[in-house]
């Protein structure tokens, strides 16, 4: 009770068919191949995208460091002349 039967589906499926033809329904499929290809693409180059921005903040970090710690003992040598 309450659910939709396999002969409920197929009626429906026919009924489908018979409005849109197989060539709307063929170009619908195939661009909604290509959309989910194209989301799983773009999210795949999301995470590339976030992995190289990681690694170019590490790098940037490392050389504000150094450099801080270049300007921290310039200072002392100059204090101590």
């Amino acid at each position: 009770m309450g659910g939709i039967s396999v002969t409920q589906l197929i009626i429906i499926a026919v009924i489908i068919l018979l409005l849109f033809g197989t060539k709307k329904l063929r170009n619908v499929g195939g661009d909604l191949g290509a959309a989910v290809k194209g989301f799983k693409k773009a999210m795949g180059d999301d995470a590339k995208d976030t992995k190289a921005e990681s690694k170019v903040l590490e790098e940037t970090t490392a050389t504000k460091t150094d450099v801080t710690k270049e300007t921290t003992e310039t200072k002392k040598d100059k204090e101590q002349a």
